[in-house]
């Protein structure tokens, strides 16, 4: 039935329905850590993934369940992997297709965490990556070796919000035979749907704009269930026997919910990186006002751009929305109902002028999130991306001269008044 269901239909309902003990229409918050088994055998075939059910909550929870169903039915994917923050959906994103020696192919334009993530922390584990501009197609092919087993783009990238051109890096990706992992934290699936655009999974931050109201943190690794992974021998955790489960094969046990069921039964169980089910609870009711939320955020966005490129205070804005992008084509085409409401701007006097701006801004919070109800601003060169060189910064877009917005849903004229008078102060 949600096959047939609109956005904020499902955005609703998907995933919920009555408690059968007591008829709560909301869903409950299923503090528990474990569950009692009717029997024996029951436990048995529950460890041996012969059945279905829980266990114990590293692994899974009703109402961690709930928001697994409904973000999978709203990105389209077969099923999905809640976990404890964004940068824990990515390392659960990559566990079942790496291995030591292995490579991945990355946006040069991603989130400074993301960079040093894959630039710094995953070689611990024996994991490569490689930068690329997915602009430049050429390049993106002659970077894929005979050990990449993804290529991983953000839809809208963090600080710039500079778009990716998605169905043409998925259709690299398909010839080279590997899965295109695209994080939608910035669009959301209002605004973009990977899945229908050739991605073979989809991440989210649910920190940010799903839940929206910067209360919790949280993760999420969805399936497209489209991807053969026993086309090759290049993801053998997937299409070999695995010995932790008497030589269990995942895909061909679960065929298309073969990387679901390996993201909880190896990926929570051993690395833990569990989603708490009252952050579970917040993430659920965030999500039913998404496409509300959306729509003025990126309005907002349009307008604040708009005023912004016409300050003469202001050196450049990058916001993909606007006709001036280079990017604007591609947006347009690929995210038609907006670009989203993050993005940057350059303010004339540099480094030292963004300061002034941040700590005179009275309505706009200076804090290290976006995609919050509220207006954010944060100097990216000075705090999330302060561990990257100079050079690496600007690559990111996010320079010294560089502030970056995350634009909320109050009124515009009290946004423009506290840019206004921000600016002044900044450049006197």
């Amino acid at each position: 039935m949600t096959e047939t269901w609109g956005f904020d239909t499902l955005a609703i309902h998907a995933g919920a329905a009555p408690d059968p003990a007591t008829g709560a229409r909301q869903v409950p918050i299923y503090q528990t850590t474990a569950y009692v088994f009717k029997d024996a055998d029951h436990a048995a075939r529950l460890f041996n993934l012969q059945e279905v059910g829980y266990i114990y909550s590293r692994l899974t929870n009703p109402t961690v369940g709930a928001l697994q169903a409904r973000v999978a039915a709203m990105e389209g994917g077969v099923g999905a992997v809640c976990c404890s923050s964004g940068h824990a959906a990515q390392i659960m994103a990559l566990f079942p297709l790496m291995a030591p020696g292995r490579n991945i192919v990355a946006s040069t334009r991603l989130y400074g965490g993301t960079i040093t993530q894959f630039s710094q922390t995953i070689r611990r584990f024996g994991w490569g990556v490689k930068f690329v501009d997915l602009d430049d197609l050429e390049a993106v092919k002659a970077a894929i070796d005979d050990d990449t087993r993804a290529i991983f783009c953000e839809s809208i990238s963090n600080p710039g919000g500079y778009v990716t051109d998605i169905p043409a890096v998925a259709k690299v990706a398909d010839a080279a035979g590997i899965p295109l992992i695209v994080d939608n934290t910035l669009a959301t699936p209002f605004l973009c749907k990977p899945i229908e655009m050739g991605a073979t999974l989809v991440v989210h931050s649910l920190t940010k704009y799903m839940t929206g109201n910067g209360t919790v943190t949280g993760g999420v690794v969805v399936d497209s269930g489209k991807f053969d992974w026993s086309a090759s021998d290049k993801f053998p955790s997937l299409s070999a026997p695995e010995p932790a489960y008497h030589g269990l094969t995942f895909h061909q046990t679960f065929g298309n919910m073969a990387y679901t069921f390996h993201g909880i039964a190896i990926g929570l169980r051993d690395l833990g990186m569990t989603m708490n089910p009252q952050a579970a609870h917040y993430t659920l009711m965030g999500i039913e006002t998404l496409g509300l939320r959306m729509e003025k955020h990126v309005e907002n966005a349009v307008k604040v751009a708009q005023w912004l490129e016409n300050d003469p205070r202001v050196t450049a804005v990058t916001y993909a929305g606007l006709p001036s992008s280079p990017w604007h084509e591609t947006a347009a085409r690929v995210y038609p109902k907006g670009a989203g409401a993050l993005f940057t701007f350059a303010v004339k006097g540099g480094y030292e002028a963004c300061v002034k701006l941040v700590d005179n801004l009275a309505l706009f919070s200076h804090v290290a999130n976006l995609g919050d109800t509220r207006s954010l601003v944060i100097h990216s060169a000075s705090t999330t991306h302060r561990q990257l060189t100079v050079e690496q910064q600007i690559a990111a877009g996010a320079g010294p001269d560089v502030v970056r917005l995350s634009i909320g849903i109050e009124n515009i004229e009290d946004l423009l008044a506290d840019l206004d008078q921000a600016l002044a102060a900044a450049t006197a």
